[in-house]
């Protein structure tokens, strides 16, 4: 029978800012920083309110927390940050989507990831992209892989939500090497 020790307790004490004594949120986003991740543009198109008027909204968002969950179902995940108009919007809207991006897109990461960026009208104008016959969003031309998703669940995580989509469609339409987000950079493999 294997010794078992009960697992080290947790610090109980916390920083100013809630985190535990002797991990600053700097200390953190350095140590995460070393984790390669890739490059996705999350979309969803926002309903138009009013029957009569304007044909709704394209709306997108750079995201490098995103992860396969499961085969069977097909389940991604995303984060969120909390209060976002990603998160606002796909706590209405079911039915979004996941661009893969290629190296050749790094641009298009920088322009979904400015904070104070202009209109995300403005934005999808000189965007190629086709529209998901599942999710109504948009879905990035030349991107590696991408994934149209129905919402399954919402999980809040501190600052963030965790939003869990099945897999309803999923295309390659690019093999170009991906585009990957290490030490506060983009860059490319190899």
């Amino acid at each position: 029978m294997p010794n078992l020790r009960p697992a080290p307790a947790l610090p109980t004490s916390t920083a100013p800012g809630g985190h535990p004594v002797g991990v600053s949120e700097d200390e953190f986003r350095a140590a995460m920083s070393r984790l390669a991740a890739g490059v996705v543009l999350v979309t969803a198109h926002e309903p138009q309110p009013d029957p009569e008027g304007p044909r709704g909204e394209d709306v997108g968002m750079t995201a490098t927390a995103f992860m396969s969950v499961s085969l069977d179902p097909p389940l991604v995940l995303v984060s969120l940050r909390e209060g976002s108009r990603m998160d606002e919007l796909l706590a209405e809207q079911p039915r979004w989507a996941v661009s893969v991006l290629a190296e050749s897109q790094r641009t298009i990461a920088g322009r979904f990831a400015m904070k104070g960026r202009i209109s995300d009208r403005l934005l999808f104008e000189d965007l190629r992209h086709t529209r998901g016959e599942a999710s109504g969003a948009p879905l990035v031309s030349g991107a590696l892989a991408t994934l149209e998703c129905h919402t399954e669940q919402r999980v809040p995580a501190g600052d963030h939500t965790l939003v869990i989509g099945r897999v309803l469609t999923a295309s390659l339409p690019s093999a170009d090497g991906p585009l990957l987000y290490f030490q506060g950079r983009y860059r490319q493999l190899g």
